[in-house]
């Protein structure tokens, strides 16, 4: 609003510019909802009053609020203040609340910025309550929150309501959506009795109230100690109570919940209200701002309660996925549909599996969980790579709105056998047993015929770059896991070494360290013997983006230029968050890559720390550990040990390979990563996009069409604030229902947390350390110094340099086949993964305990 004053009364409507309370107050009077009559004050005097105030600075708040504080308030705001109010009524009570446009937004509504005053009475105190809620925009709470949200000081406007004071006898909040579980369309009320401020405040512990379908679900009475009141002449006194009885009947609950449904039908999204009751029973909302933290629900093609499970939980990549990069998952998807005989008529639209919500990639495993076949398969494969899932799925097993619909095994084993014979899986199998040399030449052929394929013709025009890419993404799935018949071939023979033994599997993990085969682990092998080669001077002096800036000019010293230049090229299709084709690789940005060097050349240890040998120590433990089991079998019958030393050696030969299928995607994904910034180049010269690097913020199909012409700038500029917008959430459900609801949450807290003072999780490497924790968020930039034991999310192989110096590993996903598990035991790390909030629940410095084979982490 361009004018320097102006009063709307809310039941004429709001302009939405204006923000927070009260474009939304506006709104649900409009929508013939019961708000309490008022006005709102639209100004740009608190501008003109903090003119000159710079708005940077380490004392920015406590300088803002004490030059509005002491200002006066302009003669022509006080004159209309002062009018409105007396229009009001004589000495009526309002409440005075501060709204600004940094407040009640989709992705961050941090109720509760900016001040709140209650009961005031008289022109004077109005007039005061405005200049103080104008200061209140620069609380260090408010301050704090736009700098981590990103939102420019500058911009904020601020508006003030004015509303007629509502002397309730109880009020309180209600969310339209079960904020812990996410449940929608399931009411959560707190009540009190006396004014609503005991409850926002959280100065009580008031009645809570569950409504679902119009059903009281919970009746749970708090002690409702403290009360706040009105004062005659103004204010509020705070009473110590005793309620013991509810204060609200069911009656009311009632059509509380039946209010918050209508005001979410109104906005079209859960709602976090505010409500209070008067002396003549009327309920009265005071307050309606979209609930921010629950996580979006993925759009549903097909009818019934869905199950959908989160791939970035599973890779460990917490962040958005990249418009492209989720194209591209749908065109893997559906290669791999199509080999099991149930592929998209239309390749770019991904398989019927593969959902999107949040930028994040979805499988909807409503048919495995609906499926006795999927009932008895799932919990064992999500046993090896996940395995805090197990729990949640044998949850929803028991759910009636979830009971078997698909009886019959054949559809599923017709299906399988189509994709085994697809992959020849029958003869690889045969060729791992018989000559794992062949076997071996076979993976090193597929990356061979890979690189040639990676490559388009140098005159390819962009639309054969993306018939290129389409084609290579959609037929990759398949080849790939030509892969994994070999690979389980070794893990069936170690389970076979197991039973014939009679050693539990949990206690022969040591025969998996130091396995060959392994690139990822053959990368960081490489990486730290390049940092025994190169010149240390610049890497020990110098800061990281130094360090890149002489390696990008050709600056760095001869071997370290050559050496870096070599490994990049081998290695350089890596990075963190790599299995989104929309980000940089190491050989785009190698600060990280830089940075590690610099890490391991400022470090001290001697000859026998150096990772190639504990590598070489790990593989002569695994030899002796192998030596042990063969030794148990043979007690068991002459027979058994030659068959299990035969299983074990072909185990170590082939479990390496493990991590094969995922390097070849990545380079894949690389390679259509390069092609497709070409593709960029030309939407540039065309004048649709800005930058070569937005084209990842369409999907294959849009940059398709937009080779045609047009102008994507504004729609690429909403998409990367939406990235970053999602980048900055904290929590990403694991598994999701298509009503809202995380399993997760609805689990008991005494399970998923903690056990007699120790965290607990799945153990994934033998062995007990302890040692400072460093937890780590992202891997750029991290330094572990040797022996601290790395807390993290997850990991993938952009993490993996970091446990060359670990310690001890702990990781709140994954199972015991997971990424970091399988690396960890290579290493020899002791390792806990599936650790429920370990990010949270450790602090960097803090000395633990990682029991790798009790799976259990304990404060020391």
């Amino acid at each position: 609003m361009n004018t320097a004053l102006d009063f709307a009364e809310i039941d004429a409507g709001m302009l939405a510019e204006v923000g927070g309370k009260a474009a939304n107050l506006g709104e649900l009077t409009r929508a013939g909802l019961p708000v309490p009559p008022g006005r709102v004050l639209t100004t740009e005097a608190y501008r003109q009053v903090a003119q000159g105030l710079e708005t940077s600075g380490d004392d920015l708040a406590e300088r803002a609020r004490r030059h509005l504080l002491e200002a006066p308030v302009p003669a022509a705001v006080h004159e209309a203040i002062v009018k409105s109010y007396a229009e009001l009524g004589d000495d009526v009570p309002v409440a005075v609340r501060s709204s600004a446009t940094a407040e009640d937004l989709p992705f961050a509504s941090f109720a509760g910025q900016q001040d709140t005053f209650l009961n005031v009475v008289g022109a004077d105190a109005v007039v005061d309550a405005v200049r103080r809620c104008w200061a209140s925009l620069w609380t260090d709470r408010a301050v704090a929150y736009r700098e981590s949200n990103g939102i420019d000081h500058a911009t904020v406007r601020l508006a003030v309501v004015i509303q007629v004071m509502v002397d309730s006898q109880v009020a309180g909040v209600m969310f339209t959506a079960n904020p812990v579980t996410g449940r929608r369309r399931e009411a959560v009320i707190d009540a009190n009795p006396g004014l609503g401020e005991a409850v926002v405040s959280g100065a009580v512990n008031p009645d809570r109230f569950v409504v679902h379908g119009g059903e009281i679900l919970e009746r749970h009475a708090g002690d409702k100690r403290l009360t706040i009141r009105s004062l005659p002449g103004g204010g509020t006194e705070r009473v110590e109570t005793a309620h013991e009885e509810l204060c609200l009947t069911d009656d009311q609950v009632r059509a509380l919940a039946d209010l918050g449904a209508r005001v979410e039908e109104h906005y079209g999204a859960p709602q976090d209200t505010e409500w209070a009751v008067d002396e003549h029973g009327k309920i009265w909302l005071t307050q309606a701002r979209p609930i921010t933290t629950l996580y979006p629900l993925p759009e549903q093609s097909r009818p019934g309660l869905r199950v959908y499970f989160s791939v970035n939980v599973v890779q460990g990549v917490m962040g958005p996925i990249t418009p492209m990069g989720i194209s591209a998952f749908r065109l893997l998807s559906a290669g791999g549909a199509r080999a099991f005989g149930y592929g998209p008529a239309d390749r770019l639209d991904g398989a019927a599996f593969v959902a999107e919500s949040g930028g994040r990639v979805w499988f909807d495993l409503t048919t495995a969980v609906r499926s006795r076949f999927g009932r008895a398969l799932l919990p064992r494969a999500l046993t090896l790579g996940e395995a805090r899932a197990v729990p949640l799925f044998e949850q929803l097993m028991r759910d009636p709105r979830l009971s078997p619909a698909y009886t019959s095994p054949r559809p599923v084993l017709r299906a399988i056998g189509r994709f085994a014979r697809g992959i020849h899986a029958p003869s690889r199998v045969l060729l791992a047993l018989t000559s794992p040399r062949r076997a071996l030449e076979y993976t090193a052929r597929l990356g061979t015929e890979l690189d040639r394929r990676l490559v388009p013709p140098a005159s390819a025009t962009p639309e054969q770059r993306l018939d290129h890419a389409e084609r290579l993404l959609a037929g990759l799935f398949p080849v790939m896991l030509s892969i994994m018949p070999i690979v389980i071939t070794g893990y069936g023979l170690f389970a076979l070494a197991a039973k014939l033994s009679g050693v539990p599997l949990n206690d022969m993990q040591d025969i998996l360290r130091s396995v060959p085969h392994n690139p990822t682990t053959e990368m960081d092998l490489e990486l730290w013997d390049l940092a025994t080669r190169v010149e240390p001077e610049p890497f020990k002096e110098r800061p990281v983006a130094e360090l890149v800036r002489l390696y990008q000019a050709g600056e760095l010293p001869p071997v370290a230029q050559r050496e870096i230049a070599a490994f990049l090229d081998k290695y350089g299709h890596r990075g963190v968050a790599e299995i989104d084709l929309g980000v940089p690789r190491w050989s785009e940005e190698p600060a990280h890559i830089l940075g590690v060097l610099a890490n391991y050349l400022r470090m001290d240890g001697g000859a026998d720390l150096a990772p190639s040998a504990l590598f070489a120590k790990g593989a002569e433990e695994a030899r002796s550990a192998g030596a042990q089991v063969v030794s148990a079998a043979r007690r068991k019958g002459w027979w058994r040990a030659p068959v299990v030393r035969f299983g074990l050696r072909r185990t170590r030969e082939f479990a390496g390979l493990r991590e094969l299928p995922k390097f070849y995607l990545v380079k894949t994904l690389a390679g259509v990563r390069r092609s497709m910034l070409v593709v960029g180049e030309r939407l540039v010269e065309l004048g649709v996009l800005d930058s070569a690097s937005d084209v990842f913020f369409l999907s294959f199909r849009e940059a398709r069409a937009a080779l045609g012409g047009g102008d994507l700038r504004a729609a690429v500029a909403e998409r990367r604030a939406s990235y970053e917008q999602e980048s900055r959430r904290r929590h990403v459900p694991r598994v999701l229902l298509s009503d809202g609801t995380e399993p997760e949450a609805l689990a008991s807290a005494a399970a998923a947390s903690t056990a007699g003072g120790a965290l607990t999780g799945t153990a994934a490497s033998a062995g007990t350390v302890t040692g400072v924790a460093r937890v780590v968020l992202d891997p750029i930039g991290a330094h572990l110094e040797p022996g601290e034991i790395l807390v993290c999310p997850s990991t993938d192989p952009g993490w993996t340099p970091l446990f060359l110096t670990a310690g001890g590993l702990v990781m709140e996903m994954g199972g015991a086949m997971s990424h970091g598990a399988v690396v960890a035991r290579e290493y020899g790390i002791p390792a806990v993964v599936g650790v429920p909030d370990a990010t949270h629940s450790i602090t960097t410095g803090q000395q633990i305990e990682v029991n790798g084979a009790a799976g259990t982490v304990t404060p020391v």
